[in-house]
């Protein structure tokens, strides 16, 4: 297939309701959006970076100016036998993992729609017709209001709740929520809140049978989760700190993770995602999908990935109406009453898009031909 265009739109979304972490509270969403044509077809892909380069050094603003200046050029006009050229011609890009990945993504949802498949068949997907659904909620403004959230996402289905912690919001909270509900699946996110010193607080988690503990130490650290694992009975789930396969084999290695949240965004693309999820297989760690606030292309693609074999445990894809009041796909995603998303069966990632509702959240448009 011959890549003819690529489009860029940066969309501004207002969230449903604040989402905090460690280190920001999000109310808004600026999302880098991208087209890829062929033929009189278009394939789309999200690239995933937040507003800010505080969960790794990409930003929206960063994003828009690689895709554009070094990703696009490329690729535009040139022929390809497969998606999984992409991978290769922009490997040399150093770093910028999700803006290779979000043009990356859009290219296998048009090489889906050219062969007529959806996209979790184009990958080697569809182990499973729908997936298990958890939710991440962020850190709130009361213990009252977090249990409230829960009690919520219970309500609908969910099977696990991943709750953001950081010092001062961590041992106490997490307590506090074991008792109100003392048999969920639940899981604490750090995103890098802690050092290795601080390993007896973290230990102090050890008391609430968590599911895991995700990347508590530095974002870019192996090392130290490797020496902090032993120290505690829950498992470590290492997210910031892998972006690669290879990352995934030194960590498993220095047994330094019993699981690893896998993002389609941060590791590039499906190319090394589908590698990074066969080392987990073959090594005999558990493998889920997170998420970085995604509207519905996103959204569609993380559920794709998902269908892999080796995703068995609840991930963070869940509803588009948890975030936005109105998303950018056609229909909605929609979890079932017993907490799972039905794959589509339609070519590509699944959905239509909203073209009205695109146009309407649309900010900046350019064209690389």
């Amino acid at each position: 297939m011959k890549i003819e265009g690529i489009v860029l739109r940066l969309l501004r979304m207002p969230l449903v309701h604040f989402f905090e972490t460690s280190f920001s509270r999000t109310y808004e969403r600026q999302i880098v959006i991208v087209e890829v044509k062929s033929d009189g077809l278009s394939g789309w892909g999200e690239i995933t970076a937040g507003e800010h380069p505080f969960y790794n050094e990409e930003w929206t603003e960063s994003a828009w100016i690689i895709a554009r200046d070094y990703v696009a050029p490329r690729l535009v006009g040139r022929e390809i036998e497969a998606a999984t050229e992409v991978d290769g011609l922009t490997r040399h890009i150093r770093g910028h993992n999700m803006a290779r990945g979000g043009v990356e993504a859009a290219v296998w949802d048009l090489q889906a729609r050219r062969h007529g498949n959806p996209l979790w068949r184009e990958i080697g997907g569809g182990a499973r017709r729908e997936i298990p659904c958890g939710v991440s909620i962020g850190i709130q403004d009361s213990v009252e209001q977090l249990v409230e959230k829960i009690e919520r996402e219970l309500g609908d289905g969910y099977q696990r709740i991943k709750m953001k912690i950081k010092p001062g919001w961590d041992v106490d909270v997490v307590g506090r929520i074991r008792e109100r509900f003392p048999s969920i699946r639940l899981m604490a996110d750090a995103n890098s809140a802690y050092m290795l010193h601080d390993a007896a607080r973290l230990k102090q988690l050890d008391d609430f049978y968590l599911m895991m503990i995700e990347q508590p130490l530095a974002h870019d650290d192996i090392i130290d989760h490797a020496a902090l694992q032993p120290q505690l009975h829950t498992p470590i789930c290492l997210d910031e700190c892998i972006r690669s396969a290879h990352h995934a084999e030194q960590a498993i290695t220095m047994k330094a993770c019993g699981i690893i949240n896998i993002k389609l965004g941060r590791v590039g693309g499906f190319a090394e995602a589908k590698r990074l999820h066969d080392v987990c297989e073959v090594r005999g760690i558990p493998v889920w999908c997170g998420g970085m606030l995604e509207a519905g292309i996103g959204r569609a693609h993380n559920i794709a990935l998902a269908t892999l074999p080796n995703f068995t445990l609840p991930g963070d894809v869940s509803a588009s109406n948890r975030y936005w009041k109105r998303d950018i796909i056609s229909p909605p995603v929609e979890i079932t009453p017993k907490g799972t998303i039905a794959i589509r069966d339609e070519p590509g990632f699944g959905y239509e898009i909203d073209d009205e509702f695109m146009r309407h959240v649309t900010v900046r448009t350019q064209e690389v031909r």
